[in-house]
């Protein structure tokens, strides 16, 4: 077994785009604890989107996989005859899916619930309560260069429209300045630095950047001229404040008057009155957001589920108590994270570090766990969906492997299960950093690797 694992790691060790790689692997029976293959198993290295893993995993076993987000519909003051002397409260939840692909017919359902509450005149506001985080909706360990991308919003209480919004131009002759035509959303009182250049490429290479609350967006780069429109996105700045002027509008639409404009509040205060609730609106199930999370590797919602475990130590939740839940979570579970490194969790932080050791005890643990068919069916398949879909494609392990990846330049990780002929199940780890060449150029030297261990035994 020592000489097969020998020749089975120096597939990586001795191909030109990974033998000079930071690597951590490890192979092992889930059924015998057998390690097939090893190579500085203990050794950290970022995990990219794998620490996805960590997050929807810690989630699943703490919360269970019918937990629902919740929004609730208060107000404060009182209400007399048809009026509400005082504004209405939405109270974020940390739900991720509200307004998902531009869907908000639940705000017609609010909408109904205020009339019912016997409401047809608000004096005050509508206002986006988002005081379960802190203030610090944006990760001080992303990179500023992530800032303003659709794919590193900021994470909020309140989550709306994905937290993204289309930015839609129009390019002309090589040398002009790209046109803004309209936000999709449509978001009031942005300001645009445009500095996007139409050129002779053939390439988008247009990017947005900025920080969330501020109304000012950064658009620069270049796109290929005479393009006609075409989409680029960003983030959006507040979503809260956003899903509350939607709100408002249908509460108008509905009949129900609104006095003064939708506002939002952000820092907590312990002080605050009570409120009475009208309405409760329930995300998805846990199940199906971890899902959302792994297959599709969506940044949105793994940091709002990670921000909300954050929320087990105090009130509002913060990034450092975040931190700290995930990682004494899996330390009490006998997972080797003492030397893991976790700022975030969905693995943008290149701060991130973890070894295929933890990984694979993680992914053990998690297989014996009563929420183990959940888990698995959350992770992508290989040549089939999400992620994996263009691993092993027509080949022996297609529809085999169940398991999360990770992609930044010059890395490509892999964690997951493989299902063996006889019956059993491996679980591995196999993460690749700082290796030259394209992404898609290292899977195909994890692919040329993990079929070689498979066809071995």
């Amino acid at each position: 077994m020592f000489l097969a694992a020998v020749i089975l790691s120096s597939i990586l060790t001795s191909h030109p785009i990974t033998e000079q790689a930071n690597m951590s692997v490890l192979v092992q029976n889930l059924n015998t604890g057998e390690v097939i293959d090893s190579q500085r198993e203990n050794h950290v290295v970022p995990p990219a989107s794998v620490m996805k893993l960590l997050t929807t995993g810690a989630a699943l076993e703490m919360y269970g996989a019918d937990y629902q987000f919740p929004t609730t519909i208060e107000y404060n003051g009182v209400i007399r005859h048809d009026t509400l002397f005082g504004n209405l409260y939405v109270r974020g939840g940390c739900d991720p899916s509200l307004g998902n692909k531009g869907q908000t017919g639940f705000l017609y359902r609010w909408a109904k619930e205020v009339k019912n509450a016997g409401i047809k005149v608000i004096e005050g506001s509508v206002v986006a309560d988002m005081t379960m985080l802190d203030a610090e909706a944006q990760n001080p360990a992303w990179l500023c260069e992530d800032a303003g991308n659709y794919y590193a919003p900021g994470i909020f209480a309140l989550n709306y429209y994905g937290n993204t919004m289309n930015i839609v131009l129009k390019s002309g002759e090589p040398g002009t300045v790209a046109t803004i035509m309209k936000t999709e959303p449509n978001v009031e009182d942005l300001v645009f630095i445009n500095r996007i250049r139409c050129d002779r490429i053939q390439y988008d290479g247009a990017f947005v950047s900025g920080i969330p609350y501020s109304r000012e967006r950064y658009l620069n780069g270049a796109v290929p001229s005479n393009l006609g429109t075409f989409g680029v996105k960003g983030d959006l700045p507040n979503p809260g404040l956003l899903l509350v002027r939607h709100f408002t509008k249908v509460l108008n639409e509905s009949g129900i008057s609104v006095k003064r404009e939708p506002t939002y509040i952000a820092d907590y205060n312990p002080m605050t009155p009570p409120r009475i609730a009208i309405y409760t609106h329930y995300s998805p199930k846990l199940s199906e957001l971890i899902t959302e999370t792994n297959v599709n590797s969506n940044n949105l919602y793994a940091e709002s589920i990670f921000r909300f475990l954050g929320t087990r130590y105090m009130f509002p939740g913060t990034i450092h108590n975040s931190q700290e839940v995930v990682k004494e979570f899996w330390k009490n579970k006998k997972v080797s994270v003492q030397n893991a490194i976790i700022k975030d969790g969905c693995g943008l932080a290149p701060q991130d570090a973890i070894s295929a050791k933890a990984l694979v005890e993680l992914l053990t643990y998690m297989a014996h766990s009563k929420n183990a068919e959940v888990w698995k069916a959350s992770l992508p398949v290989s040549g089939q969906s999400g992620t994996l879909k263009s691993l092993c494609v027509g080949t022996a392990l297609e529809g085999k492997i169940h398991a999360k990846s990770g992609t930044i330049a010059g890395t490509k990780n892999f964690a997951g299960y493989i299902d063996m002929p006889n019956g059993d199940t491996w679980v591995f780890a196999i993460l690749i950093n700082s290796a030259p060449g394209k992404a898609k150029n290292i899977q195909t030297v994890i692919q040329e690797y993990l079929l070689d261990v498979y066809k071995k035994h």
